[in-house]
């Protein structure tokens, strides 16, 4: 039988590095070719970045994208790389008008290369286009309508692209009707909490279906909102798993696949979906994998990475989607406000994490109303992490303000939050640094918190983190640094302490909002689920509690529109995945 060694190459790109990304590709390739690879591969639109957005609707960006995808042949053929085939996902055009689709010649596709010799000898356009959630790409692209199946060292390998995996149908039947020994599926599945359970049964169940090995292999890092977490797999014809890549993290994954060798009378035409098989032929000399011709060279498993429990998991997407938005962004260093509660903590935690203690700077804030318990809560948590920290007193400007002006009651209390961000936002001015809003997503669900006040920042680390997944955060957090022999980075009282905004005296949020376990539980059913008032009193909240409740998160959504980017965790995050109308007279409860 047989043997194919595949480097699948779980890295991360930046999306418009076109430059920085194509060299990340020769990069590891180089390192795939030193493994003794037969094949490559790299994550979908690993040349361009995902999502480009809007970018996939200039020309310009199109065609510097084929651009750069040619000049990635020739490089690599002339650094002595150009007989091993390498699998690169870009942007491309289609070259025929799409009536059904109404879209002439020319138009976007989500599309993947096979570089070999210095040229481009195949090119797939994504078939199955997902227009859920996150993605948008029916408005960008048009579909491919080809079944391509590439023959490396006697392998027939059949490619898709993500979604074609995740959708019924399409490339995974025309596999098996193809014949293939391996699907390739190269794809840029944004993390969401317990995704990594639903693809791993994805993958088997796929794989089955084509009657073939098959290899998922997914991008590492993070764009914007969304965090990529890697957990590249690979599984037989049956779904038994022959490697799995650690999450969140790059990684070059390569293992040995005694595959069937391609038939002679390999099936041609129009196959499942109307695809149109489309067969390129590299090399028919196998590699074989057992008996007396076998090879000499070891053999490689490509390993089975230790999974990550839940917390850790989310724990570290929060991480990773904050690096790559301060690095991506050429940020140098972050700026939090430490008022001695669990959210500024978790957030200082995450930013240390991220870019290093000596990346972050932390400002306490004290006003009248500040407890003395929260302002050494503040400084306990700078000597623990070893952040940079200083106090800057808002009382002569608070007082200033109120001389003037004269406010009472909700206005006073958010002045002090407002003269805060003006703060924050003048010593990022002044010094450079990204301001870090604090916010979770139970105040954004129901509006608590302050426009131009603590919802200032250019990033929310725990924006869709509810209140009790912050406290089982810093729990674990601290957990974890207990059990390495380190110092736990957030003090015990931040998290045991009741919390409150402190803008008055003896404040706690309990006081304007219910405890979060329930409330949190009303959010989930109604912002994540979709669920109606009915339901969820029938779910068994009380009918006057989720009125109310769902009151609060119909009319604050104002201020999400009006919050910074912030970490997508969830699989319906504030802003990409949950739009409703700001201008919106319907309620659940009449």
């Amino acid at each position: 039988m047989p043997r194919l060694r595949l480097a699948l190459n779980q890295i991360d790109s930046t999306v418009g590095d076109l430059a920085g990304n194509a060299e990340a590709v020769v990069r590891w390739t180089r390192h795939s070719a030193g493994q003794g690879a037969h094949l490559v591969a790299f994550p979908e639109m690993m040349l361009t970045g995902y999502p480009v957005e809007d970018l996939a609707l200039r020309s310009s960006f199109v065609a510097a994208s084929r651009a750069a995808l040619v000049s990635l042949a020739t490089r690599l053929a002339d650094e002595g790389l150009g007989g091993l085939p390498v699998v690169v996902g870009h942007l491309d055009r289609s070259a025929t008008a799409r009536p059904k689709y109404g879209q002439p010649a020319g138009a976007p596709q989500n599309a993947v290369a096979v570089l070999h010799g210095g040229e481009v000898v195949l090119s797939l356009a994504k078939h199955h286009l997902p227009n859920y959630g996150v993605f948008d790409e029916f408005r960008y692209f048009v579909p491919g309508d080809t079944m391509p199946v590439l023959r490396v060292r006697g392998v027939d390998v059949a490619l898709a692209v993500c979604e074609d995996l995740w959708q019924d149908g399409g490339r995974v039947p025309a596999a098996r009707s193809a014949r293939a020994g391996l699907l390739l599926s190269v794809n840029a599945s944004p993390y969401e909490r317990d995704k990594d359970d639903t693809r791993l049964e994805l993958v088997r169940k796929r794989a089955q279906e084509a009657g073939c090995t098959t290899a998922y292999l997914a991008m590492a890092g993070g764009q914007d909102e969304l965090v990529f977490d890697g957990d590249s797999i690979v599984v037989d014809r049956d779904g038994a798993v022959l490697a799995r890549a650690p999450q969140f993290t790059e990684e070059c994954v390569v293992l040995d696949l005694d595959l069937p060798a391609a038939g002679a009378d390999a099936p041609t035409g129009v196959v499942d979906d109307g695809l149109r098989i489309d067969r390129v032929v590299l090399s028919e000399e196998p590699v074989h994998g057992g008996g007396p011709a076998s090879s000499d060279e070891p053999l490689l498993s490509g390993g089975h990475a230790e999974r990550l429990d839940d917390d850790e998991e989310v724990y570290a997407a929060l991480v990773a989607g904050l690096r790559a938005y301060v690095t991506k962004n050429g940020f140098r260093s972050v700026l939090v406000g430490l008022s001695g509660g669990i959210d500024s903590a978790l957030v200082a935690a995450i930013a240390c994490d991220a870019v290093g203690a000596r990346h972050v700077y932390g400002v306490s804030m004290p006003s009248r109303y500040s407890s003395e318990h929260s302002r050494g809560d503040a400084a306990e948590l700078a000597r623990r992490t070893g952040l940079n920290f200083r106090t800057v007193a808002i009382e002569a400007m608070f007082d200033a303000y109120m001389g003037a002006l004269g406010l009472t009651g909700l206005a006073e209390e958010n002045l002090q939050s407002r003269l805060r961000g003006t703060l924050l936002m003048a010593l990022s001015n002044q010094e450079g640094h990204l301001v870090l809003a604090p916010g979770n997503k139970s105040e954004l669900a129901v509006g608590y918190s302050t426009l131009y006040g603590d919802s200032v920042g250019g990033y929310g680390p725990i924006k869709d983190v509810y209140k009790t997944s912050v406290f089982r955060l810093a729990e674990w957090r601290n957990r974890a640094a207990a059990a390495r022999g380190r110092t736990p980075p957030i003090p015990e009282n931040s998290i045991t302490k009741p919390p409150s905004a402190e803008l008055r005296p003896g404040q706690v949020d309990t006081d304007s909002l219910p405890d979060y376990p329930v409330l949190d539980a009303i959010l989930d059913l109604y912002v994540d689920r979709d669920r109606g008032a009915d339901e969820i009193v029938a779910a068994g909240y009380d009918r006057e509690l989720v009125a109310r409740t769902l009151r609060m998160v119909d009319t604050a959504e104002y201020k999400r529109r009006q919050y910074p980017p912030g970490t997508k965790i969830s699989a319906k995050g504030f802003g990409r995945d949950r739009r409703l109308p700001v201008t919106n007279l319907w309620r659940e409860t009449g």
